[in-house]
C-alpha cells in the first residue's frame, strides 16, 4: 500500500490548473483610459490621480463581491455597484452620466492582454497531453475575457469563483476544477501568482502549487514551494 501511494504521488501530472489575472492575462492600467473616456464621451474632466483612487476603490470592492455574481442579473447588479463607487469617488453627478452609461465606460476602460509567454506555454502543455483548466476569482465575464484575448480555444475548461460561490483560497474552487477533469489532487499542479489564493488554496485542496513571480509585486514564497518567473520555466 505504501509503495502504491508513493508511485501515485510521483506520477507526472495529468492536468494543470492556472490562475487568470497576473498569470495568464494582465490588466492594462485603466485610469488613463477612464480619464480619456469620461472626457470624450461625457464631457467630464477628472484628474488622473482621482481616477486612480476611484479605480482602486472599485477594484477592492470587486474582488470582495465578484464571487457572488453567478448569473446575468447579479453581474449587472455588481457592475452598477462598481459604477456607484466610482461615481462617489469622483463626485460625478447622476445628471451628467446615467448609471448604465457609466457602467459601459468603466467596462471599456478595462483592457486585458495575455502575457507574452502564455500562448506558447498553453500550446506546449496541450501537446504534452495536459488538461488545462483556469481556476480564478472572477465573475462569469471571465469567459468573455478569455475568448476576446484568444486564450479560450487553448483551454479545456474554466472554473470561476462565481460558479462555486466561494473564492480562493477556499478549496471548494479547486474541488470544482478537480470534478471537472475527473482527477485526484495528486495528478494536478496549480500555477498562480498569489501566495495565499493560489499556493495556500491549492495546498488546502491537496494540489501541488507553483508560485509565479513575474516581478510585478513583492511576493514571499511559502517554504517548500517552487517559484518560477515565467511560464517558460515549467
Amino acid at each position: 500500500m505504501i509503495a502504491a501511494m508513493a508511485a501515485e504521488q510521483s506520477s507526472p501530472p495529468a492536468a494543470l490548473f492556472l490562475d487568470a489575472l497576473g498569470t495568464l492575462v494582465r490588466l492594462e492600467e485603466p485610469s488613463e483610459m477612464l480619464v480619456t473616456l469620461l472626457r470624450e464621451r461625457h464631457a467630464v474632466d477628472v484628474s488622473l490621480a482621482d481616477a486612480r483612487r476611484a479605480m482602486l476603490a472599485e477594484m477592492g470592492y470587486y474582488r470582495r463581491a465578484c464571487t457572488f455574481a453567478p448569473d446575468a442579473r447579479t453581474l449587472a447588479e455588481l457592475r452598477l455597484a462598481c459604477a456607484g463607487i466610482v461615481r462617489g469617488e469622483l463626485s460625478l453627478s447622476a445628471r451628467a452620466i446615467s448609471d448604465q452609461q457609466l457602467v459601459a465606460t468603466l467596462l471599456d476602460a478595462l483592457r486585458f492582454e495575455p502575457y507574452s509567454d502564455v500562448r506558447a506555454a498553453l500550446r506546449r502543455w496541450r501537446a504534452d497531453g495536459l488538461s488545462l483548466i483556469v481556476v480564478s476569482n472572477w465573475d462569469r465575464s471571465l469567459h468573455d475575457v478569455l475568448r476576446s484575448t484568444g486564450l479560450r480555444e487553448l483551454l479545456d475548461g474554466v472554473v470561476c469563483s462565481s460558479d462555486v460561490g466561494r473564492a480562493k483560497p477556499h478549496p471548494a474552487v479547486f474541488h470544482a476544477a478537480l470534478d471537472l477533469v475527473g482527477l485526484s489532487p495528486e495528478l494536478v499542479v496549480h500555477i498562480g501568482d498569489g501566495p495565499e489564493e493560489d499556493v495556500a488554496g491549492a495546498r488546502a485542496a491537496g494540489i501541488e502549487p507553483i508560485l509565479l513571480d513575474r516581478g510585478e509585486h513583492t511576493l514571499e514564497a511559502p517554504v517548500g514551494v517552487r517559484v518560477i518567473a515565467s511560464l517558460r520555466e515549467w
